[in-house]
């Protein structure tokens, strides 16, 4: 059996319409068996589609994470979603739903013609592991309407982000230098980034948002990773914060964070993108701010708090990080500062949970009154979240899980709670 793979099929499909009713049907009656396998279809997929096309994994997708499985998991997720809320009535727009995978499109210059390439390879697997006599001609056609309308979404989205860029679909890559390198902590650095002397300066950025990063490493592949841009935006320089993954059975060193560390300086150029992301501050309201973060997750935070003690220094904020050790934590003296320094009356409050054994050392500006230091895990309580406020949150799986689940106990509005996980599996992070 074959199917059709070419977009132009398709010319018609509007993101915003359903599925049509026999379509909608066949998807309903076979979504419990596809959801079933749908992680075994998904590393078939890749394997398909990289053999086909091995520059895909030399020089777009991140090795390390089809190595753990972790992207065969993320499309798994975002596929049978999507084809749960297209056959589920009032279910929340999917262009909503796509959006913080827009952004990360967007960010590595992916175009509309590749959908035709992971169409081809995306359903050539589900008929091999589920079997041409279960994936009849009518079950195909319709997966294939949900691969559509999928991609229909992600391409009308991306579209709309480069044409607000100023820039033709795909041309998001520049190049930048390295100005100065600052170790923060035993693992993580900072680098500040301009344009090249005679360029054009580094496009400005809503604070919490991204930069894609190319590496190319010693065997000649291309890697690209995303990293927060961790300072204010404003007079052409970007900052970006990097962690050194280091190896940890049964998981590998991360091999761009590893080269960053190892070889990049000051002076050196360094391939980046035009910025993205969808947890972005709200620039143009005064409603009360609440960040919360941990680990390397303070990044796209402290974006925004020193934006906010730039521009707004009046506007409330609250800010709660948590991290490991107090001694050995990256920028958490310069949110201690920053807090501190915002002007005499500002509504600002800074918490820091730190579970490290050794007792937590004295911070300068905790005397103010401002900042609260605490041993263990974070707990969140009412009066970390002032009426009205904009909840940003950021970092691993198990803490946004945690803290999603303190918010809903302390029945923050859903709606106000904005996530950022530093993994490919968002759609795997259960709503608040």
């Amino acid at each position: 059996m074959t199917v059709d793979v070419a977009y132009a099929l398709h010319p018609q499909l509007d993101p915003e319409a359903r599925l049509e009713p026999v379509h909608e049907e066949a998807v309903r009656a076979t979504l419990p068996l596809v959801g079933a396998h749908i992680e075994e279809i998904a590393p078939v997929f890749y394997q398909r589609m990289f053999s086909a096309h091995p520059e895909l994994l030399v020089d777009t997708f991140n090795r390390g994470n089809q190595a753990q499985g972790a992207q065969q998991k993320a499309l798994a997720a975002s596929v049978a979603t999507y084809a749960t809320l297209l056959v589920t009535p009032d279910a929340p727009s999917p262009r909503e739903m796509l959006g913080r995978i827009g952004h990360k499109h967007a960010s590595l210059g992916i175009t509309e013609d590749q959908y035709g390439i992971v169409h081809e390879h995306l359903m050539a697997a589900i008929v091999e592991v589920l079997g041409a006599e279960t994936v009849t001609a009518e079950i195909a056609a319709a997966w294939d309407a949900v691969y559509w309308h999928m991609a229909a979404t992600l391409i009308d989205f991306e579209k709309d982000l480069y044409a607000a860029a100023e820039v033709a679909p795909g041309d998001v890559f520049r190049e930048a230098v390295v100005l100065r390198r600052t170790q923060e902590s035993s693992t993580v650095a900072s680098y500040v980034l301009s344009a090249p002397e005679g360029d054009e300066p580094l496009r400005d950025f809503v604070p919490g948002q991204y930069t894609t990063v190319g590496v190319r490493l010693p065997d000649g592949a291309r890697q690209l990773r995303q990293y927060s841009l961790s300072d204010a935006p404003g007079e052409g320089r970007w900052r970006i914060t990097v962690r050194r993954v280091d190896a940890a059975d049964p998981d590998p060193a991360g091999e761009v964070s590893s080269w960053i560390h190892g070889n990049l300086r000051a002076g050196d150029r360094l391939q980046v993108t035009l910025p993205y992301g969808d947890l972005a501050l709200d620039t143009r309201s005064e409603d009360p701010v609440v960040l919360i973060s941990n680990g390397i997750g303070l990044t796209p935070m402290l974006g925004m708090l020193r934006h906010l003690a730039a521009t707004q220094p009046h506007r409330p904020v609250r800010v709660m990080h948590a991290d490991r050790d107090a001694g050995d934590s990256a920028h958490v003296r310069e949110l201690v500062a920053t807090v501190c320094a915002l002007p005499e009356g500002a509504d600002a409050r800074l918490g820091l949970w730190f579970t490290a054994a050794q007792p937590v050392e004295e911070l300068p500006g905790t005397a103010t009154g401002r900042v609260r230091v605490h041993a263990g895990r974070m707990g969140l309580r009412a009066e970390h979240l002032p009426e009205e406020a904009e909840i940003y949150l950021c970092g691993s799986s198990g803490f946004l899980q945690n803290l999603r689940g303190q918010l809903e106990e302390l029945a923050a509005d859903p709606e106000r709670v904005h996530v950022e996980l530093f993994a490919p599996n968002d759609w795997l992070l259960p709503a608040g």
